[in-house]
């Protein structure tokens, strides 16, 4: 009686495992889907002409709502703090207003709020609202896609601890194509008119939130299967990716007609579609599996091994590597089975605990240099190609590129840096430490000002920067943990802008009024912009000495925690 009875509770807990895991494919369609809709950010360009006529801005004025733009889509702590508690904590009376669906439905009324009231000022239905109104739109607007990217960033590495680094890569990837998903639905709809791109910035993520926001849970459930399913993701990711270029690069040399756009549209959509095929592949490998291991735990042979030699097909899930295994150790420790029982993990820091540490201030300063100078290279990149004599769509295009190397450093560096953690154990800190000076390498490339090698240079600071963005959350969630994740690595995102403004406003711009001498203060030749650029270049060598020193202070820790946390999951 006593082994029907625990082998009933074994695969009541298993069916639990097969349905959470299905839930958790589900959700991560719907995180993707919903980062592919939010960057509206990255589009500020397309709306910000039309802005600065009909609300009568001098370039200053609107300088500042962009500063308002660049705070809201950078600082985060709020959106951490609310996916902290709502989603984490258990202290809520009401259980239905936990989970990351009520952080999305917050992100979806500021989006809407935002745009929405922009929108409305823009084409005139109410009086011109003052700066500060204006800029309270604009910050509410971009906070909304902080809210979007940390409840799915956070749920992500939630459900994918064992890949928190792919996972992480995946997502902010599809964020940083979701700029060029956008024009695309710009130039489709919208017929070149930017206000009615503000109303579709207010409608579209926002319908697309409240669509799928449900969809979004956390399932802590780990499969053998995990990583190839990841890969088709990725896979999908980078499809994406070469087709927006092709497109962008086609629309450069040739003037698309209306049909044009219509079948591109439509093949972007497709593609956007195919990672459902890979959640219902998931689902029904899940379930076939399932199924195999119940009718074989039925078998008299399983709990009696030396009566047959049946033996039970591998379902493995966190369940499996947490519920019915402690961590290495003697076997007669294990005495009884759970379906709540967990993997003891390292203790999660909240914001204070860890801004206490060395290792958070080195991370922080490191994210300055890189994601610093990378902000201020494409905030810059338009004028750097002015000066340097490259017509208007050659730096036209390199700001549309900007956006697949923003993409392909946030996926790779994530996936690679999985790669290397899993099979060598090497911390993650140290492809931190790689891009920076890798970045370093292509700040000098621009510097030298040698004709063309602005598509050179611009390419590998776009990798780089982008791989900032992919790694620091991830090392964030291994160092720190996952309870205050959101909080936590919005606090050092906050490196971006303030980065962003040093080199930006005290490197670049002040150079550049020094030399700048002719029409309109214009500068042209590799003179306007080599001095800033070879200090940029410094600073991002003065980050790879700080992300090593962060490697050599944490490798250790990797080896005695996160390497054995992944060695023993894919033992089990």
């Amino acid at each position: 009686m006593y082994i029907y009875s625990t082998t009933k509770s074994r695969t009541e807990c298993r069916r639990q495992d097969m349905e959470s895991l299905n839930a958790k494919w589900i959700a991560t369609v719907a995180s993707i889907w919903i980062q592919c809709s939010t960057g509206a950010s990255y589009t500020f360009a397309i709306y910000s002409s039309t802005l600065k006529s009909t609300q009568d801005y001098d370039q200053s004025t609107l300088a500042i709502v962009s500063v308002f733009k660049d705070i809201g889509a950078n600082v985060g702590i709020l959106s951490g703090l609310l996916y902290s508690f709502i989603t984490l904590k258990h202290n809520i009376r009401f259980k239905f207003l936990r989970g990351p669906w009520v952080v999305h439905l917050a992100g979806s009324i500021l989006c809407f709020i935002g745009y929405f009231f922009m929108w409305l000022s823009v084409v005139g239905l109410t009086h011109r609202p003052p700066l500060q109104l204006m800029c309270l739109y604009m910050f509410m607007a971009a906070q909304a896609q902080t809210i979007f990217n940390t409840a799915n960033i956070v749920t992500g590495v939630i459900n994918f601890g064992d890949y928190s680094g792919t996972i992480v890569g995946i997502l902010k990837g599809f964020l940083g194509l979701s700029g060029a998903v956008l024009i695309q639905v710009y130039e489709t709809i919208c017929k070149g008119n930017p206000s009615t791109y503000l109303l579709i910035l207010a409608l579209l993520p926002t319908f697309v939130s409240l669509s799928l926001m449900c969809l979004v849970s956390v399932n802590q459930t780990n499969s053998v299967d995990d990583k190839k399913h990841l890969n088709a993701f990725s896979a999908v990711a980078l499809t994406l990716a070469a087709y927006i270029m092709i497109i962008i690069i086609m629309e450069n040399i040739f003037s698309f007609p209306f049909w044009a756009h219509i079948s591109t549209s439509i093949i972007l959509v497709l593609l956007l579609a195919y990672p459902l095929k890979i959640a219902i592949t998931a689902q029904r490998e899940n379930t076939e599996r399932f199924e195999q291991t119940f009718y074989a735990e039925r078998s008299p042979f399983v709990d009696y091994p030396h009566l047959g030699t049946a033996t039970s097909p591998r379902f493995s899930t966190e369940q499996d590597s947490s519920a019915y295994h402690e961590l290495p150790g003697d076997a007669s420790e294990v005495k009884h089975v759970s379906c709540d029982r967990k993997l003891p993990v390292e203790e999660d820091m909240n914001l204070l605990q860890e801004m206490g540490t060395g290792n958070f201030w080195l991370l922080f300063i490191a994210m300055i240099c890189g994601m610093g100078s990378g902000m201020a290279t494409i905030n810059n990149l338009s004028q750097v190609g002015e000066s340097l004599g490259y017509t208007t769509i050659e730096t036209n295009s390199l700001v549309s590129l900007w956006s697949i190397w923003n993409f392909l450093g946030r996926f790779g560096a994530g996936s690679v840096s999985d790669i290397f953690l899993h099979r060598n154990g090497w911390a993650r800190p140290f492809f931190t430490a790689l891009t920076l000076a890798t970045m370093c390498i292509g700040h000098t490339v621009i510097a030298s000002g040698i004709p063309k090698t602005l598509y050179v240079g611009t390419v590998i600071v776009g990798v780089c920067y982008g791989s900032q963005w992919s790694l620091m959350p991830t090392i964030s969630s291994e160092l720190f943990g996952v309870g205050h994740l959101g909080t936590i690595f919005n606090t050092i995102g906050i490196a971006s802008p303030v980065g962003s403004y040093i080199f930006s406003v005290r490197v670049i711009g002040y150079f550049y009024d020094q030399v700048a001498n002719g029409e309109n203060d214009s500068c042209y030749g590799t003179h306007c912009f080599m001095l800033s650029f070879l200090i940029m270049a410094s600073v991002a060598f003065l980050g790879c000495l700080v992300a090593f020193l962060l490697f050599f202070r944490t490798r250790r820790f990797y080896n005695q925690v996160v390497f054995r946390r992944l060695q023993h999951s894919s033992r089990t």
